[in-house]
C-alpha cells in the first residue's frame, strides 16, 4: 500500500477525501500555527540581547531573572488554561465556527498589547498581553481538534487532525528561526525584539479571515436540531449528494448516536458535567487528562520556552550559535512531523506510536543526562568548541527530537479529539486542553529553577516520566484509528485493552455488510434514514 493509502472502516466514495475538507482543517488550523509561534518565539527572544538590555536584566541576580523569566512564560499557559473552558460555553451557544473568531479576536488584542511594551513602561503590557493570547490560545486548542475530528472521514481523521499538529510545527519553525535571523541581520534595536512580538498577528489574522469562510461542523448542526444546515453542510464537506448511500448511512450513524446521549446524558449546557458521575465518561476524562501529563513529563516544552538554556547545558555556547542550533531543532520537528501525518498516524496507530516514542525518547534523555553528569557540565572545550561528547549528547538530543515528534507531540490531540462521546466531546476536549496547558503552566514555571538546582537531573527526571508511560498506553489506551466518532463507546467497553480495536474492526466490517445487503433496492434516502430501523447497523 502506498504511503496515502486510507484504512477503510467501510466502502468510502472518492469524493469524500476532497480539498473541502483538507481546506477547512488547513484554516482552522492556523490557530496552532499562533500556539506554535509563540511557544518557540519567546525562549529565544528572553535571550535576545536587545530585549535583556531593554529590560535591564543584567542587574537582575538569576533567582529573580530566572522567576522575571518563568512568569513571562507561564503566564500565557495560566491564560489558556482558562481558555480552554472558557471555549466549551462558546461552543455549546455559538458552535466550533464562531468560536474560532472570538478567540483569534482575543489573541490579536494581546498581540497587540505586548506591542506597547518598553523599558520605560516595564514588563506589565508584555505579561498583560500574554495573559490574553494565552486565553485565545487555550479556546483554539480546544476547538480546532474537536472541529476537525467531527469533518473529517475515520480514514483520514488522524491525518485531518494532524494538520493541526503541522501547523504547530510551521508556527514554531518560524518563532524558532526568527530571532536567529534578526540577530545575524539587525542591529541591537527596540525595534529588533519588537518584530517576533508583531509576527504573531500574522497567523492570527489569517485564522480571523479564514473562519468566516469554513463551514460550521454538521455535528453541532445536528445536535442543536438545524438539521436542513446541518445537512447541506455535511454534504458540501463530503462533495456528495444527500441520497448518496454513504450520506445516508453516515446521517443514520449521527442520529443513533444523539439518540443514545439524550437517553444516556440527556440534552442541554449542564447535562456532560452531571455524565461524569458515570464512571466509563470519568474513564475517558483520566484518560486524556493523563495522556498531556506524560506529553508535558517528557521535557517538550522545557526545551520549547528555554532552548537556550538546554543547549547551553550541553555546552552551546554565544547567542547566534545556540539560536542556530534552537533552530535546526525546528526544522527536524516540521520534517518528522509531515511523515507522522502523512503515514505513522493513520497507518501505524496511535498506540504504537506512543510506546515507540517514549522508549527511544527516554533512551535519548538517559543520555543527556549522563554525559553532562560525567563531563562535571563542561560541555565544550576552552575555544568554545564542542568535545567529542558534547557533539554525541546534541546528536542524542535531535535523537530524541526524532522520537518524541512523531508520537508524544501532536499524538494526543488526535486521541482526545476522537474519544469522547458526541454529548460529552466539547467538555471532554476543554479538559483535555486544560490539562495540557495546566502541566505546561507547571513545567514552564519551574524549569529555570529546575536548572539551577537539579542541573544534569533535569533529564534524568523526563527520561524517568517517558519510560512510566509505557505501561500506562500500553494497558489502558486503546487504538482509535479508523473508528468511527460513533462507535468510541464500544471501543473502550471492549476488554482486553490491546484487542480493542482488531475486534471494533471485525464488528464494523459485519454490520457494514448486513447494512449494505439490507439497504440494497431500499431506496433509502437521508430524509428518511433518521427513521430507519437499519440505523442501528452502523
Amino acid at each position: 500500500m502506498g504511503i496515502l493509502a486510507f484504512v477503510e472502516d467501510r466502502p468510502t466514495p472518492k469524493a469524500v477525501y476532497n480539498w473541502r475538507v483538507y481546506t477547512c482543517a488547513a484554516i482552522a488550523s492556523f490557530a496552532s500555527c499562533m500556539i506554535g509561534y509563540d511557544s518557540a518565539f519567546i525562549g529565544t527572544t528572553l535571550a535576545l540581547p536587545s530585549f535583556t538590555k531593554e529590560f535591564n536584566f543584567a542587574a537582575m541576580d538569576p533567582a529573580d531573572l530566572a522567576l522575571t523569566k518563568a512568569n513571562i512564560v507561564s503566564v500565557y499557559q495560566a491564560g489558556a488554561f482558562f481558555g480552554s473552558f472558557f471555549a466549551y460555553a462558546s461552543s455549546y451557544f455559538l458552535g466550533r465556527r464562531k468560536s474560532l473568531i472570538i478567540f483569534a479576536t482575543i489573541f490579536i488584542l494581546g498581540a497587540g498589547l505586548m506591542l506597547g511594551a518598553n523599558g520605560q513602561r516595564g514588563l506589565g503590557l508584555i505579561i498583560g498581553g500574554r495573559v490574553l493570547a494565552g486565553i485565545g490560545v487555550g479556546g483554539a486548542s480546544n476547538m480546532v481538534p474537536i472541529y476537525i475530528s467531527e469533518l473529517a472521514p475515520p480514514a483520514v481523521r488522524g491525518r485531518l487532525v494532524g494538520i493541526y499538529e503541522l501547523g504547530w510545527q510551521i508556527g514554531g519553525l518560524v518563532g524558532f528561526w526568527i530571532n536567529y535571523g534578526l540577530q545575524e541581520t539587525m542591529a541591537e534595536s527596540h525595534t529588533q525584539w519588537l518584530i517576533p512580538f508583531a509576527v504573531q498577528l500574522i497567523p492570527a489574522g489569517l485564522l480571523l479571515l479564514g473562519a468566516f469562510w469554513i463551514k460550521e461542523s454538521p455535528r453541532w448542526l445536528f445536535i442543536k436540531g438545524k438539521r436542513q444546515q446541518a445537512l447541506a453542510n455535511l454534504c458540501w464537506i463530503r462533495n456528495l449528494p444527500a441520497d448518496d448511500l454513504y450520506i445516508v448511512e453516515e446521517l443514520a450513524a449521527i442520529d443513533a448516536q444523539i439518540e443514545h446521549e439524550r437517553q444516556h446524558v440527556g440534552a442541554g449546557f449542564w447535562k456532560p458535567f452531571a455524565a461524569l458521575k458515570q464512571r466509563n465518561v470519568q474513564w475517558r476524562f483520566f484518560l486524556g487528562g493523563m495522556l498531556f501529563l506524560w506529553q508535558n513529563g517528557s521535557g517538550i516544552n522545557a526545551i520549547n520556552y528555554y532552548s537556550p538554556t538546554v543547549f547551553k547545558s550541553i555546552g552551546i555556547t554565544g547567542t547566534s550559535t545556540g539560536f542556530l542550533t534552537t533552530g535546526i531543532f525546528g526544522v527536524v520537528k516540521t520534517i518528522v512531523t509531515i511523515i507522522w501525518l502523512l503515514w505513522l498516524i493513520d497507518r501505524l496507530g496511535r498506540r504504537k506510536l506512543l510506546m515507540i516514542g517514549a522508549t527511544g525518547g527516554s533512551l535519548c534523555m538517559w543520555f543527556i543526562g549522563a554525559y553532562i553528569k560525567l563531563s562535571s557540565s563542561k560541555a565544550a572545550k576552552a575555544d568554545g568548541k564542542l568535545s567529542s561528547g558534547g557533539i554525541a549528547a546534541i546528536f542524542f538530543f535531535y535523537l530524541w527530537t526524532a522520537f518524541y515528534t512523531p508520537s508524544w507531540n501532536g499524538t494526543p490531540w488526535v486521541i482526545n479529539s476522537e474519544m469522547f462521546s458526541q454529548n460529552t466531546r466539547s467538555l471532554g476536549q476543554a479538559s483535555a486542553a486544560a490539562n495540557n496547558w495546566f502541566w505546561n503552566f507547571i513545567i514552564s514555571r519551574f524549569t529555570p529553577q529546575m536548572f539551577l538546582t537539579m542541573g544534569y537531573g533535569v533529564y534524568f527526571f523526563f527520561a524517568s516520566l517517558m519510560l512510566f508511560s509505557i505501561p500506562f498506553v500500553y494497558f489502558l489506551i486503546p487504538e482509535t484509528k479508523s473508528i468511527p466518532l460513533e462507535r468510541m463507546d464500544e471501543l473502550f467497553e471492549i476488554k482486553p485493552v490491546p484487542e480493542a480495536h482488531g475486534v471494533m474492526m471485525t464488528k464494523l466490517r459485519e454490520e457494514e455488510e448486513e447494512f449494505r445487503s439490507a439497504a440494497e433496492g431500499a431506496g433509502l434516502t437521508s430524509m428518511k434514514a433518521k427513521n430507519d430501523e437499519q440505523a442501528e447497523y452502523v
